[in-house]
């Protein structure tokens, strides 16, 4: 197929059924590949999306300066999109994410500034007050907001929801997915309870953030997931059950995933995959669950698919 430029990619994630991790459970296990995006995650979708919103609202225009705070994902989303249309990209991000993220977002033109990851969102030195900060000294600058941006579950409720209506109709029971600032899990899962109101809704949620519940703030290595405070896109009301996931249950998952299945993700992917295995129990012969692989192998190669630095952290 021919396409106008690489953003026309986004989206239409192929389905694949999982067939060697999934052999104890009776139902059948797919996942949605986000990471085969263009950007290599989820996020492409939203990056791009807010970027074409805001345009056509008249909010900003090519030449611009967007400035966003992300743990990563989101970021290379909104450079892609910024690199074809024309706009100058800031991202502010906690130094706990990968090496591997910030060469990415350079190689897209993207300025990047580092902010310590144990400072808490509120904090005046972490990566959401920098950004608010920037956009207050550069003129013409612009913070989209993927916390509070609806263009970030509406993404997922026109796109990513569809595509799995398309696929599987009423023949799904369960969607399993992590949550980090909401916008996927709400999207999808508003419009699939529209369309089959009795499926069931998974949230996946690392120990030490509050998402899904508690109150004890602590630091975790898998990226991408869980706050400590809840962003304006993010509708709990939405999700039926959250299952917490911790580093080694995530990492350990991921290499499997990689080594069995061929499947070439990142760390929360496995989280996600390790919390469904868990889920889908209560299904039954014949019913079917999906997870959402969030993100690439790509962002992560000198951490968790490498076996001296799981020694180092204590997962092998």
């Amino acid at each position: 197929m021919i396409y106008d430029n690489i953003l026309a990619t986004i989206g239409n994630t192929p389905v694949v059924r999982i067939n060697r991790i999934s052999r104890e459970l009776e139902c059948e296990l797919y996942v949605k590949c986000e990471f085969l995006n263009p950007g290599g995650s989820v996020k492409d979708r939203i990056g791009y999306k807010m970027v074409v919103d805001a345009e056509e609202a008249g909010l900003i225009k090519p030449g611009d300066t967007l400035i966003e705070p992300t743990s990563g994902n989101t970021g290379i989303g909104i450079a892609l999109a910024g690199a074809v249309l024309g706009y100058q990209v800031i991202i502010t991000m906690p130094l706990k994410m990968s090496h591997e993220k910030q060469v990415v977002l350079e190689s897209l033109g993207a300025k990047i500034y580092r902010t310590p990851s144990e400072a808490a969102s509120s904090d005046p030195d972490s990566h959401i007050s920098l950004a608010k900060r920037l956009q207050q000294e550069i003129p013409n600058s612009h913070i989209l907001d993927q916390y509070g941006n609806h263009s970030n579950p509406d993404a997922h409720y026109y796109g990513t929801a569809q595509e799995i209506i398309d696929d599987f109709g009423m023949d799904l029971h369960m969607v399993v997915a992590t949550v980090g600032t909401g916008g996927t899990i709400t999207g999808i899962a508003k419009r699939l309870k529209e369309y089959n109101p009795l499926i069931k809704i998974i949230g996946v949620d690392p120990e030490g953030s509050i998402l899904g519940g508690g109150t004890v703030v602590l630091p975790y290595l898998v990226e991408g997931i869980g706050y400590d405070f809840f962003p304006d896109v993010l509708d709990n009301t939405l999700i039926d059950t959250y299952i917490k996931i911790n580093d080694k249950n995530a990492f350990v998952m991921a290499r499997r995933l990689i080594r069995e299945e061929g499947l070439l993700i990142g760390g929360s992917s496995g989280g996600a995959v390790w919390a469904a295995l868990q889920a889908a129990k209560s299904l039954k012969k014949g019913q079917k669950c999906l997870v959402i692989l969030p993100d690439s192998i790509r962002n992560y190669l000198t951490k968790f698919p490498d076996d001296v630095w799981m020694k180092e952290h204590g997962f092998l």
